[in-house]
């Protein structure tokens, strides 16, 4: 269930930094699940759903990259970047600027090497001082 290494090392640091968040699912751009910290049905159930939260939104308004739906048992929040995405439940009431952001920093963190844009090396300005 869970093919990449990486989706799963990312799911397992954002449930460590972030406590409200509960369940989380990395989807690929193809519906294929990259990783999930849930058993295989809650899953698989939230990387059905999310993909219809997000069409949902978007016959409102179009090009959504982020949502949350609020109820009194916690929330369900999804993150779209090109056509991967990542979903989570939370607790309730959590606190959504930093559950988006560390939603979003899983997601960087969860793509596979070779759409992780490269890192150019720091230059060293011409007196010799890093830049």
């Amino acid at each position: 269930m869970l093919g990449d290494m990486d989706a799963a090392q990312a799911i397992a640091d954002l449930t460590e930094i972030s406590p409200q968040v509960r369940d989380v699912v990395v989807v690929a751009a193809d519906g294929t699940l990259q990783g999930a910290n849930a058993g295989e049905h809650r899953a698989a159930h939230l990387a059905e759903a999310a993909p219809r939260l997000l069409q949902a939104a978007d016959a409102l308004q179009p090009n959504v990259a982020q949502l949350e739906a609020a109820t009194v048992q916690g929330s369900v929040f999804v993150v779209r970047d090109g056509g991967r995405l990542i979903a989570a439940t939370t607790t309730p009431e959590p606190t959504v600027g930093l559950v988006f952001y560390d939603l979003k920093s899983c997601l960087r963190a969860a793509a596979p090497d070779d759409a992780k844009p490269a890192r150019r090396p720091r230059r060293k300005s011409e007196d010799g001082d890093d830049a």
